[in-house]
């Protein structure tokens, strides 16, 4: 495969996962926001704080607030992360490889980025809610026909790698902020406001069904558990490590490759470092710092990619 048809449907896929999980944090905070008065817990400054580009939001708004910062990170098409912009993205780089992906992909992409499109063109949303959850649903079906309609070569595997070294990214930067803004104060241990924080945060990752299979009640220390090391849920950033490895290595194999190439060798380290690693060590070392190194670690992965098959020419 092409280096410059890989590193398009590579970043076709992050893109799209990138707008995914923008639908569902915002989708999660404006449910919170109903739930509980927003002078008790500000909601809008951490998900700020989490695209790490809170300069550039300053820099266009003077406070942060459910309006703000939907706009800035939902449609704000100069903003090169925003929910649109990461559609927009996505398409190009899925119409520069249209020959090698399914029609059926490409145009369930296409229909996503213009319902968007069209939605950042009606502002103010009816519904914030129901938007989010439409665009969540639309992700969900994309991912469903991209799996079921493309074989799984390389090019898949390297849409799948994207998709999920993207999830470990956005769900590792959601959990730091979000861990720190909803540790609970004295007065909240125990009581519904409590169990409704985290559970609003397992559900940002579709994750509240199955961690309540697993445990009868919401505990921090489990909760927490479950975003890094839950082995068998898909949105945990162990399973989407795991996952994005064994598609480097198939990618490698498939390549013919005499041995497996940088990436691969970044990426089975962090696997492994995280199968070694407790939640009581990740706490008691501090979640923020735990996400400064996994997010060094994830980067460094992305520098690989670069140098093993996009840009290994240069």
């Amino acid at each position: 495969m092409l280096s410059r048809v890989a590193e398009s449907i590579y970043w076709m896929s992050r893109q799209v996962e990138r707008a995914e999980n923008t639908a569902r944090f915002l989708e999660v905070t404006h449910n919170l926001t109903l739930d509980q008065p927003e002078d008790q817990i500000d909601h809008w400054v951490p998900l700020i704080e989490a695209s790490g580009d809170k300069a550039l939001f300053e820099a266009k708004h003077k406070t942060a607030n459910s309006e703000t910062v939907t706009q800035f990170l939902a449609f704000d098409s100069s903003y090169s992360n925003s929910m649109l912009s990461s559609l927009r993205q996505a398409r190009t780089n899925a119409r520069g490889v249209r020959e090698s992906l399914s029609s059926e992909t490409f145009e369930q992409l296409n229909d996503f980025y213009r319902f968007v499109a069209d939605a950042a063109k009606a502002q103010p949303l009816d519904s914030p809610n129901d938007f989010f959850d439409a665009v969540r649903r639309i992700a969900l079906q994309w991912t469903g026909v991209l799996d079921s309609t493309m074989s799984h070569d390389i090019g898949w595997q390297f849409a799948n790698a994207g998709r999920l070294i993207e999830r470990a990214d956005k769900t590792s930067r959601v959990l730091d902020v979000k861990y720190f803004n909803l540790l609970p104060r004295l007065d909240d241990v125990g009581t519904a406001v409590d169990d409704l924080q985290w559970s609003a945060l397992l559900s940002a990752i579709s994750g509240f069904e199955a961690y309540r299979r697993e445990h009868h009640l919401v505990d921090i220390e489990k909760v927490v558990g479950f975003f890094l090391f839950k082995r068998s849920f898909p949105r945990s950033i162990l399973y989407s490590i795991t996952g994005a490895a064994a598609s480097l290595r198939e990618i490698s194999d498939m390549s013919k490759a005499s041995s497996h190439g940088k990436a691969t060798q970044v990426i089975v380290k962090l696997q492994h470092r995280l199968q070694e690693t407790s939640v009581k060590e990740v706490l008691a070392g501090g979640m923020h710092h735990f996400v400064d190194v996994l997010q060094t670690e994830l980067n460094q992965i992305g520098e690989a990619l670069n140098q093993d098959y996009f840009h290994s020419a240069t």
